[in-house]
């Protein structure tokens, strides 16, 4: 299972669902489905003078110009959750800059060995599981090191081997066609994906400081 550090507070879905945004429209929809804790991600976006908002039903998408998938926890419940929202198709079908982060991430995958689980299938990869090691535990959490196997703006002004901040147990298996960013933890995984519209990292850019605030900015101007 992906957690969150213990200071993320758990998000109340009804009280964000009124919430107006940050700074007008037309800035970033965090698409709510019950899988996410997003008060760190939220408050990245204010540090930083980026509008968003919150989207709850298919109207919602059209108020903004890029979207971010959240997730935290169990990759199968997530896709649970995603699904009784009605959002799938819609989501599936977005031609706007999409980004998804660490279970959001994992969601835009084929399938995930955590509860043996279909996801979304828009970039055809597959989420497996750290295999637990001595020198390696599961999960993996703290700092690690990511190098780019593609330019591309989303890391502009992002040096190799800059470190980003983890917290997962699953891991996107790494294929060279669609990655932007690989690392290693005992093997090399995908720490960040793309195809076409679509955006994943697996680390949390909102927690991981300045470089992690360089890339919500970035997409921001995707």
């Amino acid at each position: 299972m992906d957690t969150p550090d213990q200071n993320i507070q758990k998000v109340d879905k009804e009280s964000l669902a009124e919430a107006p945004p940050s700074g007008g429209g037309g800035g970033i929809g965090i698409i709510l489905y019950g899988a996410g804790n997003i008060f760190s991600l939220t408050a990245a976006l204010e540090r930083l003078g980026i509008p968003y908002g919150f989207i709850n039903s298919e109207e919602d998408f059209d108020k903004y110009d890029r979207y971010i998938i959240p997730g935290v926890g169990h990759a199968g419940a997530a896709m649970n959750k995603l699904k009784a929202t009605g959002l799938v198709p819609f989501i599936k079908a977005l031609k706007k800059p999409t980004l998804g982060i660490c279970v959001g991430m994992q969601l835009l995958t084929s399938y995930s060995e955590e509860g043996d689980s279909n996801l979304l299938d828009i970039i055809p990869v597959k989420t497996l599981r750290f295999k637990d090691s001595a020198d390696h535990k599961v999960p993996h959490t703290g700092w690690n090191r990511v190098f780019p196997e593609k330019e591309n703006p989303l890391f502009e002004n992002i040096p190799s081997g800059s470190h980003f901040y983890f917290v997962h147990s699953y891991f996107i298996e790494y294929d060279k066609t669609y990655t932007l960013l690989a690392s290693d933890y005992g093997n090399q995984f995908s720490a960040s994906i793309w195809l076409d519209n679509f955006y994943g990292v697996q680390f949390h850019p909102e927690k991981s400081g300045v470089f992690g605030e360089t890339l919500l900015t970035n997409f921001s101007k995707i």
